[in-house]
């Protein structure tokens, strides 16, 4: 049985045994281990990391906002929102810059990238959550980080992070010749892009893992008379509806199976609590783009 390490120690003027000093060194060994950060984490400093959020009137923003509170790792320093937004505590995009060490943006595409380049030139880092990025943006954002750090991602969640891996085994595992994909994504009312940012690097994952390229394989529609679908295809199918936080899943059918892999967002305050995890592991990283699977320690290597 092992001994317990000892809460404080004996005056210096009382002899310790060897028995003593190898017990201190190995609980000193064990807090140390202790203190690590583990993926995801970086160790708490004694000053918070300031943080601003843009979009900061919207749904997400004010999740965040909420989320933070409850974080002592992390302090709001500033919020903003478009240039014409009134709201209590509000401050300039350029204010906004001057003081913090990471930028959250849960904006829209054009917003986020513009946001990327002023950020870097003051080199603070950010943390992307718009989804629907096209090709002059995602260049934007590419150019942005090649002087400072930026995570980008499409879903902040630890289970689609998660998800996203087992789709990728799984589509490097069954073969395009008897096993179809097609994923399936379901949001709220309010959602602008489809497929949604989550579903798409869902099919990047299932591409990945076949070895192709998504742009080459995918469906993103089916109407009228489509013939056969063709070997190797990946489908998309989606759903607006409500007040669906997300619901994504992916289908590997064959003549004789079908294997499902889905994940549910019950919250959005799922995601906040991601965006922060990443504030916190970017804050203290060179510039480059990352993204969650960075984050969590979960890039295939």
């Amino acid at each position: 049985m092992a001994r317990a390490c000892r809460v404080s120690h004996a005056p210096a003027s009382v002899p310790q045994t060897g028995a003593h000093l190898a017990i201190d060194r190995a609980c000193r060994t064990r807090d140390l281990r202790r203190a690590q950060p583990h993926a995801g984490e970086t160790a708490l400093s004694a000053t918070p990391i300031k943080i601003a959020i843009a979009g900061a009137l919207g749904r997400m923003g004010q999740a965040v906002a909420t989320a933070m509170a409850q974080d002592p790792a992390l302090e709001l320093v500033a919020r903003f929102d478009r240039p014409d937004a009134q709201g209590e505590g509000l401050v300039s995009q350029a204010e906004a810059l001057a003081v913090a060490q990471v930028v959250i943006d849960f904006t829209r595409p054009a917003a986020s990238a513009a946001l990327a380049a002023a950020a870097a030139e003051r080199g603070v880092a950010v943390v992307i959550g718009s989804t629907g990025f096209e090709g002059e943006h995602i260049a934007a954002v590419a150019q942005a980080a090649r002087r400072t750090a930026i995570v980008r991602a499409g879903n902040f969640s630890l289970g689609v992070n998660m998800l996203m891996g087992l789709v990728r085994q799984a589509a490097r595992a069954l073969p395009a010749e008897s096993y179809d994909i097609e994923i399936t994504e379901a949001h709220h009312r309010h959602k602008v892009d489809a497929p949604s940012g989550t579903a798409l690097m869902l099919g990047e994952a299932a591409a990945e893992g076949r070895g192709v390229e998504l742009g080459e394989v995918s469906r993103r529609t089916r109407d009228g008379i489509t013939g056969e679908r063709p070997v190797g295809e990946i489908g998309f199918s989606v759903i607006r509806g409500g007040g669906i936080v997300g619901e994504h899943s992916v289908m590997f059918a064959a003549d004789d199976e079908i294997l499902t892999l889905s994940h549910s967002g019950r919250d959005r305050t799922l995601f906040a609590r991601g965006a922060l995890v990443a504030a916190r592991w970017v804050a203290s990283r060179p510039p480059g783009e990352y993204d969650m699977q960075d984050v969590l320690g979960l890039r295939e290597r």
